[in-house]
């Protein structure tokens, strides 16, 4: 197997900079495709070209303007109807796109079941994105016959969907099945549907990267629950695809959160985003000092990291006031470690966002270098430096796919 693959991991809530840190090191040397290993259509990666394109990848691969492929293995939920219109604004470039034919598909019902739910929740919404990638999973877990992208038979699977969804949540906002049933059958017939040994394939293939979705401190078993997500954001799906990779982690200078959950380290930071803001499902985007503690926790649940990708380095220069927390008071006493619990131990998991919502930034302070700060909390090297939001921007150590080393545009 080759030895040079790369895994993407948002070590915090998400948002930390996957997008541009794969965009950036699809731009180093050939690489073969990027691999999307969770989520789905939820994710936004932002990535700004040097001549100022800017797009959101959701499914398509971040590489993708450097014509990498993309494949989305059998970890990813797809949905067909937002793959079309992301498509769409990139040109159709399906001929660089592969699918696992055992990925579960996002429905209509799907999405209009979870935000029924959600809106049932009131003032004790999840954070869910509305785009039912949780509610497709659950219905899956109970239903061997869900639509998958493979499926031959979709329109009796899609017509179960509508029917065991309405029945459970009443009438859904959702297009008429016959509509339905043509858009499925034409993003199979629009992509290339793969057997279940691709991915192997692919990975002897050559070099790739694996992109990640969302981040660790929302997974579905080591996240803070209930504020996660249905999805595993750990290294855990990669290594089930491929027995040798890199273990980057992404991590910003400070710590941000869409919507609901604990947020320790939550401050009034003047850091305004071009990208992030108020979304009706997921709440408000909040900011706050950098998380070591929350973050060392992350690196430990992933089973650890071999090197680091540290972005908007260009935030503490931009406001004087962000700090590094290296610890917590929590009830008079000091936290220096948040301790996994067994995985799947979701009650662990709700204990310790019980303990959260008590905890109080301690130890903080200013460090004279954040990169370097920040690597040495996190225990691991610092293999990417990110100033800005295009790939001019970065700054490589030289070790990933023998990266050559170059100033970013932005000085430090």
């Amino acid at each position: 197997m080759n030895t040079d693959h790369v895994a993407v991991v948002d070590l915090g809530y998400g948002d930390a900079g996957k997008g541009t840190v794969v965009d950036a090191l699809c731009g180093t040397g050939p690489v073969r495709a990027v691999l999307r290993f969770n989520g789905g259509a939820q994710a936004a990666h932002n990535v700004v070209t040097p001549e100022g394109r800017h797009h959101t990848f959701a499914q398509f691969g971040s590489g993708t303007f450097h014509g990498v492929p993309t494949h989305l293995t059998r970890f990813v939920v797809v949905d067909p109807l937002a793959l079309a219109a992301e498509a769409a604004s990139l040109g159709n470039p399906f001929h660089l796109l592969t699918v696992d034919a055992d990925a579960l598909l996002v429905t209509p019902w799907h999405k209009a079941a979870n935000q029924v739910r959600e809106r049932r929740r009131g003032e004790a919404r999840h954070g869910s994105c509305g785009m039912g990638i949780g509610q497709t999973m659950e219905y899956a877990l109970g239903h061997p016959d869900a639509p998958r992208a493979g499926s031959p038979d979709l329109r009796a699977r899609l017509a179960a969907v509508r029917d065991r969804l309405t029945c459970r949540y009443g009438p859904l906002d959702a297009p008429p099945l016959d509509d339905v049933v043509e858009a499925f059958r034409g993003f199979q017939a629009a992509v290339t549907v793969v057997d279940s040994g691709y991915t192997d394939r692919l990975l002897r293939s050559g070099r790739c990267v694996f992109e990640g979705a969302q981040g660790v401190l929302l997974d579905e078993w080591r996240g803070w629950h209930p504020y996660t997500t249905w999805s595993t954001t750990t290294f855990d799906n990669v290594a089930a695809l491929c027995d040798s990779f890199t273990r980057l982690g992404v991590v910003r200078t400070y710590t941000t959160r869409h919507g609901a959950g604990p947020f320790v380290t939550q401050a009034p930071l003047d850091l305004p985003e071009a990208h992030n803001g108020v979304g009706e499902w997921q709440g408000a985007f909040r900011v706050g000092h950098f998380d070591a503690v929350a973050h060392r926790y992350a690196v430990e649940v992933a089973g650890g990291v071999d090197a680091l990708a540290i972005t908007h380095l260009d935030a503490p220069g931009r406001c004087p006031s962000l700090r590094v927390c290296s610890a917590y008071e929590v009830d008079g006493a000091r936290v220096d470690r948040i301790v996994p619990g067994r995985f799947r131990d979701l009650e662990h998991q709700a204990a310790a966002t019980e303990m959260l919502g008590r905890a109080r930034p301690l130890a903080m302070y200013r460090p004279e270098s954040f990169a370097g700060e920040i690597g040495k909390l996190l225990g691991a090297p610092v293999e990417v430096e990110s100033w800005g939001p295009g790939r001019e921007d970065k700054r490589f150590a030289g070790s990933l796919f023998g990266a050559v080393r170059r100033e970013p545009a932005v000085s430090p």
